[in-house]
């Protein structure tokens, strides 16, 4: 596979990766005894009053709210926080990590009145920015417009990330680069924390001895990885000169504020250090992970009604190109090569949606449940070929 291609491949897995901070591992049994549902902990295992906890979080510049995206607890935990926080501090603005820059001037009129739910979806690019269940993230959006708060837009385009992914940082002409800077550079910490990241994806189907820290692709990795937290404190940064100096918020995944790695260190490197870090903890946590440094302090939730589904797996590895997603390799005993899917497949169709980017694909497999039929269309040649990925039932 091209090389740089790889890179743009596992940074489709990333987003789902980054949550693993807030899930158990396999095999290993959860305690449920070092945060209480409705309690405050600091990593080491103090307890605070949530008030304190609040009060604490106020005082300074930025506040960081993680999440796993899928987790409707976590976003109700996160609404708390914005209404504990505005009760202090008034002037605030509330920056997004699912919306590209690109879309700011949508967010402004939906904070102004201007726009219905469906409006504001729509000119957001919902569907094709973020692609969650937008019911997980409205009651958020609905508390910046009913109290007037400034929504800012933290993210950069797909096509940027890609690029970086693809041929480095540098390689991208500085009129590509949205106005993002040079990220500050990675604490040996944070590049074990992303190497079993990259490893998982790079060595499914591959007989390549695993990566270390200095293989290219892998460094390629981190500088995309690296680009989305830079251009996230960059806005962050920017939103503090607003009138009234507000307290700054921002919305991201947990994966991006674990230890200071990602936004933080790159809001460091822009001068401002004083930031609170806060992290929603599941009942079911494993409490080893409860370790000093993780954030400035976590809050305990109940553990979702249903567990989660496996990840879903097709058994491909896909590249973009040319606006369409080319099958590079499939997988030996894999569904997609039951299905009879072939090497260089070109992807046009799933699931009776066009397939324009990866995510396309990523998102169409994740959605398909167990014992379910997902259909596709390939161009193969000079032909479409109809094909149906039958995913096996659940073992009872």
């Amino acid at each position: 596979m091209n090389t740089g291609f790889r890179g743009i491949v596992l940074l489709v897995f990333l987003a789902a990766s980054s949550a693993a901070w807030a899930q158990a591992k396999p095999g290993e049994k959860p305690r449920a005894d070092c945060v209480p549902v409705g309690g405050w902990v600091l990593p080491g295992g103090a307890r605070l009053p949530g008030a304190e906890v609040v009060a604490r979080a106020a005082k300074r510049s930025v506040v960081l709210l993680g999440e796993r995206h899928e987790s409707a607890e976590h976003h109700r935990w996160q609404l708390q926080m914005l209404a504990a926080l505005h009760a202090i501090r008034p002037e605030m603005a509330i920056g997004f990590e699912m919306f590209p820059r690109r879309v700011q001037k949508a967010l402004d009129r939906w904070v102004a009145g201007e726009l219905s739910e469906a409006e504001f979806l729509g000119a957001s690019d919902w569907r094709n920015v973020w692609r969650m269940d937008p019911n997980l993230y409205l009651p958020l959006f609905h508390f910046a417009r009913m109290n007037r708060i400034p929504m800012v837009a933290l993210n950069i385009d797909d096509r940027l990330r890609r690029e970086a992914a693809a041929r480095g940082f540098d390689a991208v002409p500085e009129g590509e680069r949205e106005g993002v800077t040079r990220p500050a550079a990675p604490s040996t910490a944070y590049l074990d924390y992303l190497l079993p990241v990259y490893r998982e994806h790079e060595r499914e189907g591959s007989k390549k001895p695993e990566a270390g820290r200095d293989d290219p692709d892998f460094r390629r990795f981190v500088e995309s990885q690296q680009l989305w937290d830079r251009a996230m404190a960059q806005r962050l940064h920017a939103a503090l000169a607003r009138p009234g100096r507000p307290l700054v918020v921002g919305i991201m995944g947990g994966g991006h504020i674990v230890h200071g790695y990602g936004v933080p260190h790159q809001l460091k490197d822009l001068g401002v250090t004083d930031v609170a870090t806060l992290l929603p903890w599941d009942r079911d946590r494993e409490c080893r992970e409860l370790v000093a440094g993780i954030a400035d302090a976590v809050f305990g939730v109940a553990a979702p009604v249903s567990p989660a589904r496996p990840r879903q797996r097709l058994g491909i590895r896909i590249e973009l190109a040319q606006d369409s997603v080319r099958i590079v390799e499939v997988q030996k005993g894999s569904i997609a090569e039951a299905a009879g899917i072939r090497d260089g497949d070109v992807i046009t169709e799933i699931a009776g949606l066009a397939v324009k980017r990866m995510t396309d694909v990523s998102d169409a497999v994740q959605r398909q449940a167990p014992g379910t039929w997902l259909p596709l269309k390939v161009r193969r040649q000079d032909a479409t070929v109809e094909i149906t990925a039958k995913f096996p039932a659940l073992a009872p």
